[in-house]
């Protein structure tokens, strides 16, 4: 039986969503995942590179993966609004699953908001989450277990920014460096997948 693989549209809170719906390659799904895409207005889509390799990381380790694309402004609350939607339609697909929540960049900051907001999520899993945009103040006592995923070398978050203010984050936590040129991971794809399908099992036991 060919694992399902669907393009949905899914109604918004200002219209439809496009979305892409994706199981795991080699068995039944243990969890459905949501991933939330980088910023709109800079050319972000569900179709990024890196999150692609998170959605492909996640459904390695047995969940059901859907990206959607966010409206296009770019407002985090806004974003946090579509990304809910996107959720609630995801979980009448699997309503016998736990979920989780994942994120690049400006879609790390929607997903996080959303698992220290309502808990509830399984874990939430962080990638090159920005240092210098907005308040880091939910996550500071935000129990969901949490996995950051970051380039050495990103500039929207700088090592040295980064680690004291991951030092604040209420635990559990994971920090998983990839030796990496730039936010985007550039030329290490292949590592950054391999963190988060190492990294989940065992935010999964922290649960357990």
């Amino acid at each position: 039986m060919p694992r399902r693989i669907e393009s949905h549209f899914i109604e918004g809170p200002v219209g439809r969503l496009e979305a892409l719906l994706e199981e795991p390659e080699d068995r039944d799904p243990i969890e459905a995942c949501l991933v939330c895409h980088p910023h709109p207005l800079y050319g972000g889509t569900m179709h990024n590179k890196v999150v692609y390799r998170i959605a492909r990381g996640l459904r390695h380790t047995g969940a059901v993966v859907l990206r959607f694309n966010f409206r296009k402004t770019g407002e985090v609350g806004e974003g946090v609004e579509d990304a809910q939607a996107a959720l609630a339609w995801l979980r009448t697909q699997y309503p016998d699953l736990a979920y989780a929540l994942a994120g690049f960049s400006f879609g790390a900051r929607v997903a996080a908001r959303m698992a220290c907001e309502t808990p509830g999520a399984q874990f939430l899993l962080a990638a090159g989450y920005p240092t210098r945009w907005g308040s880091v103040e939910r996550l500071e006592s935000c129990s969901t277990p949490k996995i950051f995923v970051q380039s050495t070398n990103d500039q929207y978050a700088p090592r040295a920014e980064f680690e004291p203010m991951f030092a604040a984050f209420a635990e559990p936590k994971q920090l998983h460096w990839v030796d990496a040129p730039d936010h985007f991971f550039a030329g290490a794809l292949d590592a950054f997948e391999a963190a988060i399908v190492n990294a989940v099992p065992s935010t999964r036991n922290t649960r357990s």
